[in-house]
């Protein structure tokens, strides 16, 4: 296994929670440091882990949420590489994790970060998987570039403006709201956070989710996200960017059969933008499939996959 990031790169905007409060703190320039692209965004490099794999089968790349880190998918992505031999990688986005801060939040962007590091590693054509804000991602990657794309997974979100996820600015504010001496214990902190997130999210598993992303950095409690940046395009996020053409490849859509981020509605799209995809929901699962049904979500990668 090997981890990654780009050491002197200038970390993005923190919320740091004192005893006094919340206050704004930036670690190292708010300005990140882009390569320009005469073709598309200026990209970012991307902080990623790295499963070896001994067979010579596309690799698997796994793509976070809203929110999330690479960490998210850290026990599927070593399942799927002990029980696939193949390589696995997992990222985290622009403006989450270890990752460098941007203003831009645009699916361009995230995808044009995406293939740079694809192509860095070597790692093309590859398998996506995207959950969420990293499915969409994974979308305009396949449109834009199918050469470097096996084949898709889009883990339940839609080609379409995201209207499910209204509950996303009392996110951010419950973020905003975390109050967290510095001086407990990591185990402490994570208990405190989910108690205090408690009061705004009801559900257990996102608020899990959020908690992946909670960082003891330079003595301070934190959010390892870009918030300002993400609130300020949040419209960009939610939304789908207008792209020609479609991907012809074999495409999975899977949805959990209790969440209502795909819709009927949003078939002809996925079928118009994606001829080859199969839309399949898993029984008993919200929008964190992989959390609501971890062997369900497993046997359905493999499945697809062989």
């Amino acid at each position: 296994m090997s981890s990654w990031y780009y050491p002197g790169f200038p970390k993005k905007m923190v919320f740091i929670s004192t005893r006094s409060g919340l206050r704004m703190a930036f670690s190292g320039s708010s300005l990140t440091q882009v390569t320009n692209s005469s073709n598309g965004p200026r990209t970012v490099p991307l902080s990623y882990t790295l499963l070896e794999g001994q067979n010579t089968h596309p690799p698997l790349v796994f793509l976070h949420g809203l929110f999330g880190s690479k960490t998210i998918f850290a026990s599927e992505a070593k399942a799927l590489a002990e029980q696939t031999g193949r390589k696995v990688l997992t990222m985290d986005a622009r403006n989450h994790g270890d990752s460098p801060s941007s203003p831009d939040c645009s699916y361009e962007a995230m995808s044009a970060d995406l293939e740079a590091l694809l192509l860095k590693l070597g790692l093309t054509p590859c398998v996506l998987i995207g959950y969420c804000m990293g499915g969409k991602t994974a979308m305009v990657l396949a449109l834009q570039k199918p050469e470097l794309v096996e084949r898709l997974v889009v883990l339940d979100i839609s080609p379409t403006l995201t209207t499910a996820f209204p509950e996303v600015w009392t996110y951010i504010k419950a973020m905003k709201s975390l109050k967290i001496p510095k001086e407990l214990y990591f185990s402490e902190a994570q208990k405190l956070a989910d108690e205090q997130l408690s009061q705004y999210i009801k559900n257990p598993g996102v608020r899990q989710y959020m908690l992946n992303s909670l960082r003891m950095i330079n003595g301070q409690y934190i959010w390892n996200i870009s918030s300002e940046a993400l609130s300020q395009q949040m419209d960009k996020i939610v939304d789908f960017p207008q792209i020609q053409g479609n991907y012809s490849g074999p495409t999975l859509f899977l949805r959990g059969a209790n969440s209502n981020f795909v819709q009927p509605d949003d078939h002809p799209k996925i079928k118009h933008l994606f001829p080859q995809a199969q839309i399949l929901s898993v029984p008993k699962a919200g929008h964190l499939i992989h959390t609501d049904q971890p062997q369900a979500f497993l046997t359905s990668i493999q499945n697809f996959l062989s």
